[in-house]
């Protein structure tokens, strides 16, 4: 039975500000006539008319990016035994979602998926103690002896990691903990280090990375932006 702590009406950007900033409101994809088999490229659905942001990473490069991660996972772990993913939310869980669903293509059995709440161990809580609780979804066989791969959209200070292993010990006592990111934009402030990156990304300490998700932002893509609004909380 997973364990499990309330979840809060979705809000946009939950679970994603501060890393990349918070989001500005969101904005409609370019349309562009599609090709001759009457779909729209990859690359179109990537593009988005807003002001100071660039694209970084298409669709196909973020599908390329997480298949390489489920290999190397896979890979490491001797064929995914015991691998346990857990995303942290918002974005993490839904790439966590994806990284199993390509597991199980290559291996045709999925790893087990979760999610993690970080938000009760935040180091920054007395300073914006208002905070909506997000999911922690435990699989049933639990994280003891597992090896838990934590899943994360963007890494950036690390100390959303660092909360997130003291969340873990809550749960249980893995084998090991390793960690996969879509995107690594450096600035680090605590000694943590990604085991898997699907894009290392220069970037100037005060800009944004935007990740977008079709789940819940109509179309995949990352994006670099203007520098991020004074008091946005570090990740």
């Amino acid at each position: 039975m997973c364990a499990m702590r309330p979840e809060p009406g979705h809000e946009p950007g939950a679970g994603s500000a501060g890393e990349k900033g918070i989001f500005p409101r969101q904005a409609t994809p370019r349309q562009e006539d599609p090709g001759p088999s009457g779909r729209q490229g990859a690359a179109s659905a990537s593009v988005w008319d807003q002001p100071g942001w660039k694209a970084v990473l298409t669709p196909d490069e973020i599908r390329r990016a997480l298949t390489r991660i489920a290999h190397e996972i896979l890979e490491r772990t001797h064929g995914g035994a015991g691998v346990v993913l857990l995303g942290i939310p918002t974005r993490g869980v839904y790439l966590a979602r994806r990284l199993a669903a390509r597991i199980a293509e290559f291996e045709g059995t999925p790893a087990p998926v979760g999610s993690l709440d970080v938000t009760l161990h935040r180091d920054d809580l007395r300073l914006r103690p208002a905070r909506a609780l997000q999911r922690t979804q435990v699989p049933p066989g639990g994280v003891d002896g597992t090896t838990v791969v934590l899943v994360d959209d963007v890494l950036f200070s690390g100390r959303t990691i660092r909360a997130a292993l003291d969340a873990l010990n809550d749960l249980g006592r893995p084998r090991s903990v390793q960690l996969a990111v879509l995107v690594d934009r450096g600035h680090r402030e605590l000694p943590i280090r990604a085991d898997y990156v699907g894009k290392n990304l220069p970037t100037a300490y005060r800009e944004k990375v935007r990740v977008q998700l079709t789940e819940i932002d109509g179309a995949d893509s990352v994006l670099l932006g203007e520098p991020a609004r004074e008091g946005e909380e570090d990740r």
